[in-house]
């Protein structure tokens, strides 16, 4: 069947209603909705359109509170703690990002920790919104359970992403946004939805071995970017983003992708850094000399670039969706169905 081309205007008022519709408020629905096609115009489909009927499907179940309000404690002078109260991640992570702006400006080093939380997306865009205020973002966010402790072939630590974000006086800020599996279960949940094999390397099954089966990869464990380096920096994000925050570790956690069980309960913690305080006046001038050696290194590249191109290209020409995944958000959308 042939794709279907939405404007970022269009596919955002679409997933606004399917939110709405299946019981989020108006806000919460509008965050989470900005996030999403903020990643597919990034050209992150796993974090982006096809995460609606899953989303839809838990409001649906209870499983997310669509009409939750984050909550803010002061931990210290430089410290906030914020409780999602098991609703979506996103509105808790714009809170965090403002209060962030505002801290790291007065105290050069500035954190958040949120818990009770939810899927919290393409982690990059988080701390792109600190760099374009000025400051350095670094993310954790922890995941269930996808990773098994190095030696083991149970799954026990989610692929947790972090990203890192640094401001550049000239042009747009570098991210750096990654998780450490080998790939997003994301596009195994996708490709299992389309009947299509996944690659070696990526999964493997119950039994251990690799596998390109995704439903086998689905019970099974996701391969750890980087061997035992992956899986160790994985299990230092459950410390980070569950420890630290009072969240679920991943093997406590339920599915994002299902409606039923517990909320997941997950974690994210922010740190804001405020680079112009912190280096005496001397960052920008030395992150130019850094971008500059890299543009000027034969078959080096910023990181980022590709996406950034993706976006360019989403405001001008929109973003293409299946015509079954189209089909299933309209019908989402609507009160009737």
């Amino acid at each position: 069947m042939s794709a279907v081309n939405l404007t970022l205007e269009k596919a955002y008022a679409l997933s606004v209603m399917a939110l709405v519709t299946c019981g989020a408020s108006r806000e919460n629905a509008a965050a989470t909705a900005r996030a999403l096609i903020s990643a597919e115009a990034d050209g992150q489909q796993s974090h982006g359109l096809t995460r609606i009927p899953s989303y839809c499907c838990q409001l649906r179940s209870g499983k997310v509170d669509g009409k939750s309000t984050p909550s803010l404690t002061n931990l210290s002078q430089a410290a906030l703690g914020i409780d999602a109260h098991h609703g979506f991640a996103y509105p808790a992570l714009e809170l965090a990002t403002r209060e962030l702006v505002s801290l790291t400006k007065e105290m050069g080093v500035a954190m958040a920790t949120i818990r009770r939380s939810h899927h919290f997306g393409q982690a990059g865009a988080h701390v792109e919104r600190l760099a374009e205020e000025g400051f350095i973002g670094i993310v954790f966010g922890n995941s269930p359970k996808a990773i098994a402790y190095w030696g083991s072939s149970k799954p026990a630590m989610g692929t947790n992403p972090i990203a890192f974000a640094a401001p550049l006086q000239h042009g747009p800020p570098l991210v750096i946004d990654l998780a450490f599996s080998v790939a997003a279960r994301g596009k195994i949940v996708a490709a299992e939805k389309v009947g299509k094999n996944i690659p070696l390397g990526w999964a493997l099954d119950s039994a251990g071995l690799p596998t390109q089966d995704p439903k086998e990869a689905l019970s099974g464990s996701m391969v750890a970017l980087g061997g035992v380096k992956g899986a160790a920096l994985a299990l230092m994000v459950e410390v980070l983003a569950a420890a630290l925050t009072g969240s679920a570790f991943g093997f406590e956690a339920s599915s994002l992708f299902t409606a039923d069980g517990e909320a997941p309960n997950l974690g994210q913690t922010l740190i804001a850094l405020n680079p112009e305080k912190l280096s005496s006046g001397a960052y920008f001038d030395r992150m130019a000399i850094l971008v500059n050696d890299i543009k000027q290194t034969e078959g080096a590249r910023l990181p980022g670039i590709r996406r950034l191109e993706k976006r360019k290209e989403s405001k001008l020409r929109g973003v293409h969706i299946s015509q079954s995944l189209y089909q299933e958000i309209m019908g989402l959308a609507n009160k009737d169905a």
